[in-house]
């Protein structure tokens, strides 16, 4: 007989956030350790005072875990303990070497777990990685940078001072004078150029083909990538880009690419901007973005390509979700 371990946290003690983090665990207990549900023998939860709303047991028999034992018991009030946590066994019938499984804010509970980490995700535009490194970042509790909001702000100074940004030299002196400087403001990212506050300035459409064509200075890529390194050194946190996995933090604990079809892309791009006001062809997105894929593989500096160590996501066919979970799957696989 074997016995595993795992814990995760949930945010606030609701029945509907028991029910899904228990599925979580008890899933990711099960996909690591190549489980059937008629190896279980018995599941027991044991969970902080602070969680009263519902019975772990109870939400693991909703899950689908019905063919063994069940048990839930409430753990006695310690102060300093951690807070809104859910902890398991589960007793299989197999010898296997066990692979325990701790999510969220019960990584603290191992010590392995508890360093510096960061996560890389690269792709090109429209191939969802931005969305999914925000929800990712919340889910671990770490910093998501927005590095690609670095690059517009690039691209807006230039704009705004008249400069050619296909003119290199002209790039390079702006680049020394530019002060650059991300804040975090209730875990939101605020991108600010020169002292002003531009996080929505630069999501105009005109931006995004500026900030992938200065990008290609090296002078642009050197200053950015100091910045994120410095960032990303300091505190765990999730960064997204073209370059990130390769260039920027080719030692990150964790590498993912995500791709997608030139027309799932553009939809996905069409779909974000109508939602924000903007009148956009949709033929002409998609030829931009097919443009913007061209130029950012094909520059000299850090050009746009897959870690050879990063995990591959074809997200064309895929949910949010569904995305999300895969890496967060093989995140565990790897611990």
């Amino acid at each position: 007989m074997t016995v595993i371990r795992g814990a995760t946290t949930i945010g606030a003690d609701q029945p509907e956030e028991i029910r899904n983090a228990v599925r979580e665990l008890l899933e990711q207990i099960e996909s690591r350790n190549q489980l059937k549900r008629d190896e279980i023998l018995s599941i027991v939860f044991s969970s902080t005072s602070d969680i009263h709303s519902y019975y772990p047991a109870k939400a693991a028999r909703e899950a689908g875990f019905a063919s063994c034992s069940l048990f839930s018991a409430q753990e006695p009030e310690i102060d300093g303990s951690l807070a809104l946590c859910i902890r398991v066994m589960l007793f299989v019938e197999k010898n296997i070497s066990p692979h325990h499984v701790y999510l969220k804010g019960a990584r603290v509970l191992r010590k392995d777990l508890t360093e510096k980490f960061n996560i890389a995700i690269d792709g090109p535009a429209g191939s969802g990685k931005s969305t999914i490194a925000r929800l990712l970042a919340k889910d671990q509790k770490i910093l998501y940078l927005d590095t690609g909001a670095m690059y517009r702000a690039c691209a807006l100074a230039a704009l705004r001072a008249g400069i050619n940004i296909d003119n290199e030299a002209g790039v390079c002196d702006l680049m020394r004078t530019v002060s650059l400087n991300v804040v975090y403001e209730d875990g939101i990212q605020h991108t600010f150029l020169n002292g002003e506050d531009v996080s929505d300035v630069i999501r105009e459409p005109e931006i995004s083909m500026a900030a992938s064509t200065i990008s290609k200075h090296e002078s642009v890529r050197m200053k950015m990538a100091e910045k994120q390194r410095e960032i990303a050194g300091k505190m765990s946190c999730v960064l997204d880009g073209r370059d990130i996995g390769t260039f920027v933090l080719p030692d990150a604990d964790f590498k993912f690419f995500l791709t997608a079809s030139p027309e799932v892309r553009a939809q996905r791009r069409y779909d974000e901007l109508v939602a924000k006001g903007h009148r956009v062809d949709f033929e002409t997105l998609k030829h931009d973005i097919l443009a913007r894929d061209e130029q950012d593989a094909t520059r000299a500096i850090a050009p746009l390509k897959k870690a050879d160590d990063a995990v591959l996501i074809d997200t064309s066919d895929m949910t949010i979700d569904q995305v999300l979970r895969t890496i967060k799957n093989k995140m565990q696989e790897k611990i």
